[in-house]
């Protein structure tokens, strides 16, 4: 059993068996996803799954592109058909040749996911008809490297994994108040000074524990040009964050008059929770912002840019005559209002260039311009009332898809983003569509995804510990909603749990399978 269930699987008796003689049958379209096929088989089977010559019927495996599938497979799904001569993997668009490149990975014996060779294993493939259609276009993982930076390779690790489960975005947060990873050849001290603090927070927020050392990192273009092209021949589109007008302090120390009071000095936020510092409503922050943004674009080409937009206290813009001054001119009835007027005119300048802003939603922000996608954070409910203004959304209910939360509640379990618990069960049971919606309603939802916050996620090792398996059941339901716990995930992850030592996750977790 494999994860994301499939949606349709018939077996049949027999396997085929890849071996020295197999060859590949690709042309044209498909000539990437056959050269990822053999990237990703090669280390541990050797095998070099050579170009198949003309009118090779046997030993084969064929991958073939037919537009006219679309209205059944639409962009991403696709048909596997496996006997003991052949494998026929057909999809309308790329993008579903390279998910049944990950199904055939994970129907070979586990070996084959190991990054050195393996000798005497046989790789057979069971005998299968398969039509694969996902539920959502949106199946995604927010990975949070400004409270702790992860450098590239860890980056392309991840884009590896989330392909492995059929996941087709990384949300990289890359800047908050703790810090600033994107690199910005207009304002160089926002990597040089912002980049780094001179200490973090031990503990949750509000405790006065400090680690007394300094923290820091950033990427360069050509490191998040490497992951953008790397994610998308597996995939993975790479949307890009960038925190506006709240969770700008590492921002601020770098560049003070971007702020609120003139004079003043700031240091990178070391604590962790809420900063009261943020942007001020000036041009020159806007020119800021605007600037900072083309970069992104630059480097990203997703269709979406997040701008963060939540936790943003006003306080500052209250006492400030020059915000207070502004929001009068505007006509507005408070300078908190500036903050839908400040993401407004963010909006435009993003969809001038063709791509769709996003930001996080507290619930009840009837201020958030119409043109936002929604990231829905606090439950489903604000998900809901963002859909009946209007906008799409994107469910990440936090108590359901934030794997920063403890995963039990036993004694020795690693400290957490707060005392709820996010269990495995919780997770698979995140259902971004509940039945008491509309269909109008439920049309807005463009998908789901998980969300890792970093604040306590130093090395890779915890983040695996946080991430899996509890990943493998947001990754299920959003491909597939008729999985059911106990006859179709639990079993299936019992399956899969050799895949996942094979691919390096190498820990039993408490979140994992119930024995």
């Amino acid at each position: 059993m494999i994860i994301p269930k499939p949606g349709l699987l018939v077996r049949a008796p027999g396997a085929f068996t890849l071996g020295p003689a197999t060859t590949v049958r690709a042309s044209g379209g498909v000539l990437n996803a056959a050269d990822l096929l053999r990237t990703l088989l090669a280390p541990a089977t050797g095998l070099p799954l050579a170009p198949a010559a003309s009118g090779t019927a046997t030993d084969v495996v064929e991958l073939s592109l037919t537009p006219s599938d679309r209205a059944v497979l639409g962009d991403e799904g696709y048909h596997l058909t496996v006997t003991p001569d052949a494998v026929r993997l057909r999809a309308a668009r790329q993008a579903g040749l390279l998910h049944g490149i990950q199904t055939l990975r994970q129907l070979l014996p586990s070996e084959a996911l190991l990054d050195h060779p393996v000798r005497g294993t046989a790789w057979r493939i069971p005998c299968l008809e398969l039509t694969d259609v996902p539920r959502f276009g949106w199946r995604g993982a927010m990975l949070d490297v400004a409270r702790h930076f992860q450098p590239l390779p860890f980056l392309l690790r991840t884009v590896d994994l989330l392909a492995f489960h059929k996941l087709n975005v990384l949300h990289l947060h890359l800047t908050d108040d703790q810090g600033w990873r994107m690199p910005s050849a207009a304002y160089p001290l926002l990597t040089e000074v912002g980049g780094r603090r001179a200490r973090s927070m031990l503990g949750q927020a509000g405790s006065e524990r400090f680690d007394d050392r300094p923290h820091g990192g950033s990427y360069t273009v050509g490191e998040l040009r490497t992951l953008v092209r790397y994610a998308a021949d597996r995939g993975v589109t790479v949307m890009p964050e960038i925190e506006m007008p709240g969770h700008t302090r590492a921002a601020l120390a770098a560049y003070p008059h971007l702020g609120n009071v003139p004079g003043r000095r700031l240091d990178v936020w070391t604590e962790w929770g809420v900063c009261d510092t943020i942007l001020g409503v000036h041009e020159e922050v806007f020119d800021f912002c605007r600037t900072v943004l083309d970069e992104v674009l630059e480097v990203f080409p997703s269709p979406y840019v997040h701008v963060g937009g939540d936790e943003c206290p006003t306080t500052e813009w209250e006492r400030s005559p020059a915000a207070r001054r502004r929001a009068a001119e505007l006509g507005l009835a408070a300078p908190a209002q500036l903050h839908g007027w400040f993401l407004g005119r963010i909006g435009r300048h993003l969809l001038e260039r063709g791509r769709r802003p996003l930001a996080w939603a507290e619930g009840g922000d009837s201020a958030l311009p119409p043109e936002f996608t929604v990231m829905a954070w606090r439950d489903g409910e604000h998900g809901l009332d963002a859909a009946r203004r209007g906008h799409d959304v994107v469910m990440a209910p936090h108590r359901s898809t934030y794997l920063d939360y403890p995963q039990s509640d036993a004694p020795d379990e690693p400290l957490g983003q707060a005392d709820a618990v996010v269990d495995l069960r919780a997770v698979h049971d995140n259902e971004p569509t509940p039945e008491h919606w509309t269909a109008a309603e439920r049309a807005r939802v463009l998908g789901t995804q998980a969300q890792l916050w970093s604040e306590f996620v130093v090395t890779p090792e915890q983040a695996d510990y946080l991430t899996f398996p509890r990943l493998c059941a947001l990754a299920d339901r959003a491909w597939n909603p008729s999985s059911d716990w106990t006859t179709d995930f639990l079993p299936a992850l019992r399956d899969h749990g050799p895949r996942l030592h094979a691919l390096g996750i190498n820990r039993t977790t408490r979140s994992s399978v119930p024995q």
